[in-house]
């Protein structure tokens, strides 16, 4: 039986397409002589996560990511079906963490497997986890950076803001530190022959101290003679002298304390004092008298005659009348 050319080429096309499509498969990993084990886990978020990324265990690829589907029932959760090759016994717990795959940024599962638990059956759910990438790392630490340069960048704008306002008072300053420069310089140029004058002034002064302290230096010699010589002065005798004087003035005060004495007498003896009471009661009663009866004690005569002496009233006190003549100025 005879093959037609048509027939021939169709099988060779359906052989190669088959190769073609084994080979892509086996490149990427697949193996479909050997029985692997498929696992599920769910993810919020895969981050980039593709089909055919490797799964590892401490490092050492023992699968592939064979599918990711997306669950839109249950908030667009993704389900990631991987598969690990016979003979890696997983376990029921074990973690399938979502980590980088190196710097280039892509994405694998490292497989953490719980010792101690029974095996987990083929088709069975992992825990999803997280690891930190480098590049969530490096977000992470460089926000905070991010907003301190933020703040920096604005409190340095401020301050270039009230630099600009000092650097226009620091330029009014300048002007006028300049004005007040030239007009030193003006008042100087006008005023040296002045102070020339004044200078020459203070030299001579200068002179004048230097003599003036020449001639002072005997004057405070003589100042110093003069005080070794109050120095010396018998002034222990002088101060024992003066304790004498005292000593005796309080024995007197003490004796006119006692009553000795006439000083003591007066001032001790109360008799000395009613006395003098008495006598000044008498005295006003005289001049009470005498200012209401004045004709009594006073007699006053044009031509010399003479009254009969004033009668006394009883029980007065006796006075000696005074007569007083008065000459007539027109007699000579």
């Amino acid at each position: 039986m005879k093959i037609s050319q048509e027939v021939k080429v169709g099988l060779l096309a359906v052989v190669s397409l088959l190769m073609l499509f084994f080979g892509f498969n086996f490149l990427k990993g697949s193996d479909f002589f050997s029985s692997n084990h498929k696992y599920t886990v769910i993810y919020d978020n895969i981050d980039g996560l593709t089909a055919s990324n490797p799964v590892q265990i401490n490092g050492l690829t023992v699968g592939q990511i064979r599918n990711i589907k997306i669950l839109q029932d249950k908030g667009n959760r993704l389900l990631v079906t991987i598969e690990v090759k016979d003979g890696i016994r997983v376990t029921q717990g074990s973690r399938a963490v979502l980590a980088d795959d190196g710097l280039l940024g892509g994405k694998l599962i490292r497989l953490g497997i719980k010792q101690g638990t029974p095996e987990l059956a083929d088709g069975g759910q992992l825990v999803s986890a997280k690891e930190t990438g480098l590049s969530a790392l490096i977000k992470e630490k460089t926000l905070p950076v991010l907003n301190n340069v933020d703040s920096l960048t604005y409190q340095l704008n401020r301050v270039v803001g009230q630099f600009d306002q000092t650097g226009i008072v620091l330029n009014q300053t300048l002007r006028a530190a300049n004005a007040g420069v030239r007009t030193l310089d003006l008042a100087i140029a006008e005023n040296r022959v002045g102070l020339k004058t004044t200078l020459d002034n203070v030299n001579r002064l200068s002179s004048s101290l230097v003599e003036t302290e020449k001639q002072l230096k005997p004057i405070l010699a003589k100042a110093d003679t003069f005080a070794d010589s109050l120095q010396g002065l018998q002034l222990k005798q002088t101060l024992g002298s003066v304790n004498k004087t005292v000593d005796n003035l309080q024995k007197i005060l003490g004796s006119i304390n006692e009553g000795k004495g006439s000083l003591g007498k007066l001032t001790s003896n109360d008799s000395l004092y009613r006395n003098v009471n008495a006598t000044t009661a008498s005295l006003e009663k005289l001049l009470t008298d005498l200012r209401e009866n004045p004709k009594r004690y006073v007699h006053f005569s044009l031509f010399g005659k003479k009254d009969k002496a004033a009668d006394t009233k009883p029980g007065s006190a006796t006075v000696t009348t005074v007569t007083t003549t008065k000459v007539d100025s027109t007699r000579q």
